[in-house]
């Protein structure tokens, strides 16, 4: 059975025009985290965490926004907390 709290029919949003817009002004030569999501596209969907989801309960946050922390975090050297706050404060 799929699990309920998963919303895999909820495809990765694509970046806002506007989000596009801001990154390339602040970013006129590109950086790494633009270059990976230029190239690749998503990396990460809800389905490839279709197992850590549980079958029932309510609407869990997506995972895949929480895996891309994990690669700021390694090559920044960051603490948990700073890379949630890199996250969260940074466009790129």
């Amino acid at each position: 059975m799929a699990p309920r709290s998963l919303r895999p029919d909820r495809p990765v949003p694509p970046v806002p025009a506007q989000t596009e817009a801001v990154d390339q002004a602040a970013f006129p030569r590109g950086n790494a985290y633009l270059l990976l999501r230029d190239q690749l596209g998503p990396v990460f969907d809800d389905v490839a965490f279709g197992d850590l989801y549980p079958v029932l309960g309510q609407l869990a946050y997506a995972l895949w926004r929480l895996a891309l922390v994990t690669p700021k975090r390694s090559r920044e050297n960051l603490s948990d907390r700073q890379a949630a706050e890199a996250v969260r404060a940074r466009i790129d």
